[in-house]
């Protein structure tokens, strides 16, 4: 499509020379634009993608795909419920757990809180807990007073291992003066970090029997727990667990029904994120019609000599569309290498930074999570450059059409 002439005459006009800095410098100041404006969603795309994935990868891990609930009362026979539901196609595995609001209190310290009791095989295959336990073990997870909290909270109310803390449950024993509140001190066995600051400062863990007991629900639980093989495919599963407990006062509830808008939300606001960020490589593109112009501008004369020597319109054209294009794709190129690069080591710069400035540039209470994550979608970044690219070229259409059109008898009369 384009000629060893056409090439280097592209390439010659690509090169400054004394008295055409000036149009050089604009191209140059294009091909940074287009280059930053692709790195910018890259790396921007990518950290949602990773803020996305590793979010519902912990709100799943800890609370499960989906969760089968009684329809106002516990769940009696949670054990044959169990093992029906975990036979089922899709399900790896059924946890029966006791679930209660508290308030967590110790010294001057008191804040809510949310209660999980259950055993300590299940705590264990909970890997989000089992697989981030940074003090104490789950090896005491057993008897009456024994109770696992994150870190966040250990931390705000100076609690370590062997520390008591007392749970206060406003479902308590009716009295003639009224419902008293339970009270009871729990012995601190094991301390973990769920990767979520809500989770860290607000969950804690309890053995089954003992939440049974201090939840006042004897041989029951609150709900089951499930786990899928696929998150993104929970509706089937979903359909085939109703099927297989018809005639049970039960409720099940997935992920896509009980936090659909939270993630759906998420979703909205990446598909916003692409198309204000991909407007840089717009405004990016427009410099490069800019430049162009009034590279053509300046090479009235010279496009006046080719046409006179022979160069045919499409010629003078794809000179151009060489000169404008070249600027687009080495742009995307660079854009392209420098988004992988700063993506792929994100965590790694922000600590840097942290170190240097003294600052906290990711604080988990306002971001909700404990790192910055960053996670590569190849389509993605073959999509940013193809818009990247696509947009590059029609910039160049238009000035290369018009140095075509120039008339060379009116050009070098007027040069």
């Amino acid at each position: 499509m384009f000629g060893a002439f056409e090439r280097a005459v592209a390439g010659r006009y690509l090169r400054a020379r004394r008295g055409e800095r000036f149009v050089s410098v604009i191209a140059i100041f294009s091909l940074i634009g287009i280059a930053l404006g692709v790195a910018t969603l890259i790396i921007v795309m990518s950290v949602m993608n990773g803020f996305k994935a590793d979010l519902m990868s912990r709100i799943l891990g800890l609370n499960g795909d989906l969760s089968i609930t009684g329809t106002g009362v516990p769940i009696r026979d949670y054990d044959a419920l169990s093992a029906k539901v975990a036979g089922i196609q899709g399900v790896v595995s059924a946890t029966p757990l006791v679930e209660g609001q508290v308030l967590l209190s110790v010294g001057s310290y008191s804040a809510g809180g949310l209660i999980r009791g259950m055993t300590q095989a299940d705590l264990q295959r909970l890997h989000e807990i089992s697989g981030n336990i940074i003090s104490g073990s789950l090896a005491d997870f057993k008897g009456d007073d024994a109770i696992a909290i994150g870190v966040t909270l250990a931390e705000r109310a100076n609690l370590t291992i062997g520390s008591h803390l007392t749970l206060v449950s406003p479902n308590g024993a009716a009295t003639a003066f009224g419902t008293m509140p339970r009270v009871r001190a729990y012995r601190i066995v094991a301390i973990f970090d769920a990767g979520v600051n809500d989770y860290n400062a607000s969950y804690a863990f309890l053995p089954l029997q003992a939440a049974q007991v201090f939840f006042q629900m004897p041989q029951a639980v609150s709900l089951i727990q499930v786990m899928t093989r696929d998150a993104e495919t929970v509706r089937p599963v979903t359909r085939r667990i109703r099927a297989a407990l018809p005639d049970q006062p039960l409720r099940v509830l997935d992920w896509t029904q009980s936090n659909n808008a939270f993630f759906g939300a998420v979703q909205v606001e990446q598909n916003v994120m692409f198309l204000i960020l991909t407007l840089i490589i717009l405004v990016a593109a427009f410099n490069v019609v800019s430049s162009l112009i009034m590279m053509v501008k300046d090479k009235t004369r010279d496009i006046a000599v080719l046409r006179t020597i022979g160069a045919g319109r499409g010629a003078v054209m794809r000179i151009f569309l060489m000169c404008g294009a070249s600027v687009g794709v080495t742009g995307t190129i660079l854009g392209t290498l420098l988004g992988i690069v700063f993506a792929l080591n994100i965590e790694h710069i922000r600590q840097a930074l942290q170190s240097v400035t003294g600052t906290n540039l990711f604080n988990p209470e306002v971001y909700y999570l404990e790192h910055l994550p960053a996670k590569l979608e190849w389509p993605q970044v073959i999509q940013v450059i193809a818009i990247a690219l696509v947009l590059s070229l029609l910039a160049t259409l238009y000035p290369s059409w018009r140095a075509a059109r120039t008339d060379p008898v009116e050009a070098l009369r007027h040069e």
